[in-house]
């Protein structure tokens, strides 16, 4: 019952309440931002699908730590999902600051990533780390990819983007450690296939 009510907390905090970041938002020192009509909407558009893939990971974190019944993991689970809501602070202010929404269907997105956290908890912690890492993976590579499709001028979002970056790269290593194992080559290329229509979607809505 404890970890329903935490489940449903973390859910309402997530897509309810505004984040609050235990650090501070990665800036350029003496990098002003300055954007056009069109390079405003371009880089809304992208962290608008990272401020999403921050709402999944709350729930892909939240639902594996319910599955686990190692104490260390879920320790390690809860403290990634920290790091992962500074994340998602940092996304919601600079959508803030661009004049944009964040995605109409994030309800959607964080019940859906929870149901695959709790699937992947039920195969056991390997798997369950396994997935974290695979997750993990293609996030750092989605990251570099808007690095590079960001607005050059938008030092706001990039710094903010190369952050993440750098921590995402660190969650997978932190989940190989704890022994997680590669996933089976269909099930990399369904995760990748879901979050190609996730992030597709989320750039429009």
């Amino acid at each position: 019952m404890d970890r329903l009510i935490g489940a449903l907390d973390s859910a309402l905090r997530t897509l309810f309440s505004t984040p609050r970041a235990s650090r501070p938002c990665p800036v350029v020192p003496a990098d002003d931002t300055h954007l056009g009509v069109q390079e405003r909407s371009h880089a809304a558009a992208l962290m608008r699908v990272n401020h999403v893939g921050e709402v999944c990971a709350q729930a892909l974190y939240t639902a594996q730590a319910m599955a686990t019944r190692s104490p260390e993991l879920k320790a390690q689970m809860e403290k990634a999902a920290r790091e992962e809501t500074d994340h998602l602070a940092w996304t919601k202010a600079r959508l803030d600051e661009l004049g944009a929404r964040p995605s109409l269907l994030n309800p959607l997105w964080y019940a859906g990533a929870f149901g695959l956290g709790l699937v992947a908890g039920r195969f056991g912690d390997a798997v369950s780390q396994g997935f974290v890492i695979e997750t993990e993976r293609q996030v750092e590579a989605h990251l570099q990819t808007h690095m590079e499709r960001l607005p050059a001028g938008d030092h706001a979002s990039r710094a903010i983007v190369a952050q993440m970056k750098d921590d995402e790269r660190a969650h997978a290593e932190a989940a190989q450690r704890a022994g997680g194992i590669e996933l089976p080559p269909p099930v990399k290329y369904a995760m990748r296939a879901a979050a190609k229509v996730m992030t597709t979607t989320a750039h429009y809505l």
